[in-house]
């Protein structure tokens, strides 16, 4: 695995870093247990002002931070400065919420004279991060953010193509005050991953990735009798209902399908449209997407950026290719793209029957799949019939049917009249192949925590 900064619209590869040595991994190891020993027992309000001072600093230095993502990833330039202030925002909830979300609960007992059990809720050790490149500083902050919160410590392996992104990391920690050890990027090898994960003082992996890195990992966790947390694909219905207001579902779906350049796990992939109002909002669906501008991320005229390499793009391309195979129709919309750099031209997919396996497919870019549903119930269907169940949007005037359609489909959030959002203060998380486990809010600082039964009994209360 090489890990190298390639900008995607340049295609320049500008720097390159060699892979961990084992020493350099059992070294790390180390640090982090040394680390964790005493982490452990600092109060959480130091804690919360080493979270806090991480947060002035991503909005003291938000220029150079949001630089580093578009140079790695390509996402545009008003986009990466969001995701940073997305990434304080997470460090800020929990300077403020985690001494909450993880105070001692007092238990109900059939007899009080028996005694009094409380939970406690413990740190346990090192959580192993394994992050993507598509969201580079709030995948990283979602994670450390509660889990140094709890008291725990985290050793992370993030995507080969944002070292330098992960790297910043590390010297943000530091500045903020973290004790040395207590988090680390670390550019491991693929062999490391077991050697970690076997590690005794390791409690855990949270990976957000695809299926086939999280069944290998989550393979791995079990063998070593490790918690895992698992953020994996997406496919997210949009539906639209007849009662809908159709101009701004049809916005508010090119919105959703295209920002990041359609590299997100929950983008609106796939647009489930009942009959009656079809014709409408595909018109106005067309001009939207006809209005983005694909060219430089730094510039603030572009609204539409290149994916994150020309292997995403050459990727996306033969996926498409291979659709087409199984009898989808496809169409270009949108104006053109730049032939320099890894853009991708918007397509339009459709004839995704129930013989086309590529209506299963996650499609990590410009690609829209569109469905024509009979009705409310057909549109359910549509929704279900998908391995994926991360998240998904209801469409309607009616937010009370809103509710009882999202209580119908099977993921883990859903939204109505709104495409899935990201924010630090809901939580985040899917069902099925997307995965398990929750991050953010209390869900997410509890997933490597112990949860500790002390019940206090009387010494003479019977058995």
């Amino acid at each position: 695995m090489a890990y190298a900064t390639t900008n995607p619209y340049t295609g320049e590869t500008v720097k390159t870093f060699p892979e961990a040595t084992d020493a350099e991994i059992k070294v790390a190891l180390d640090d982090a247990y040394e680390a964790f020993k005493s982490w452990r027992n600092v109060s959480f309000a130091e804690r919360a002002k080493v979270m806090t001072a991480a947060a002035n600093i991503l909005r003291r230095d938000i220029d150079k931070y949001a630089k580093l993502l578009t140079l790695e990833m390509g996402k545009l330039y008003e986009e990466a400065k969001l995701e940073t202030i997305l990434s304080a925002e997470i460090f800020e909830y929990y300077a403020k919420n985690a001494e909450n979300l993880l105070k001692p609960e007092d238990l109900p007992v059939a007899d009080p004279k028996e005694g009094k059990a409380v939970l406690v809720h413990q740190p346990q050790g090192i959580v192993f991060a394994i992050e993507p490149w598509n969201f580079p500083y709030y995948q990283i902050a979602r994670i450390i953010a509660p889990q140094l919160s709890a008291g725990n410590t985290v050793l992370l392996k993030h995507a080969s193509n944002v070292p330098q992104s992960a790297a910043i990391f590390d010297d943000l920690m530091l500045e903020a005050g973290l004790p040395k050890g207590a988090f680390r990027n670390l550019y491991a090898a693929r062999h490391h991953t077991e050697v970690i994960l076997n590690d005794p003082r390791v409690c855990g992996v949270a990976l957000t990735g695809s299926e086939g890195a999280g069944a290998i990992v989550a393979s791995v966790a079990g063998k070593a009798l490790k918690k895992a947390t698992m953020e994996l694909g997406g496919a997210d219905a949009f539906i639209v209902l007849e009662d809908a207001d159709v101009e701004k579902s049809a916005k508010w779906a090119a919105f959703g399908r295209h920002w990041n350049a359609g590299q997100v796990c929950v983008s609106s992939k796939r647009l489930i449209v009942v009959d009656s109002v079809y014709d409408q909002f595909l018109e106005i669906y067309k001009a939207e997407v006809a209005k983005l501008k694909a060219g430089d991320p730094m510039d603030a005229a572009t609204t539409l950026a290149p994916l994150s390499s020309q292997k995403a793009a050459d990727d996306l391309k033969a996926q498409v290719e291979e659709a087409k195979k199984h009898g989808a129709v496809v169409e270009v919309i949108g104006a053109p793209v730049p032939e320099k750099g890894a853009f991708f031209q918007p397509l339009l997919m459709t004839n995704l029957h129930e013989n086309n396996e590529a209506r299963h497919w996650e499609f990590f870019g410009p690609v829209t799949q569109l469905y024509r549903a009979k009705d409310e119930a057909d549109a359910i269907r549509i929704a279900n019939d998908s391995p994926f169940g991360l998240g998904g949007s209801v469409f309607t005037k009616d937010t009370a049917r809103g509710v009882k359609v999202a209580e119908q489909i099977h993921t883990g959030m859903v939204y109505v009249n709104h495409p899935t959002m990201v924010k630090a203060d809901l939580p985040f998380g899917g069902v099925a192949r997307s995965g398990y486990g929750r991050e953010l809010i209390g869900l997410g600082i509890k997933e490597f925590v112990n949860h500790k039964l002390i019940d206090v009994v009387d010494i003479d209360a019977p058995f």
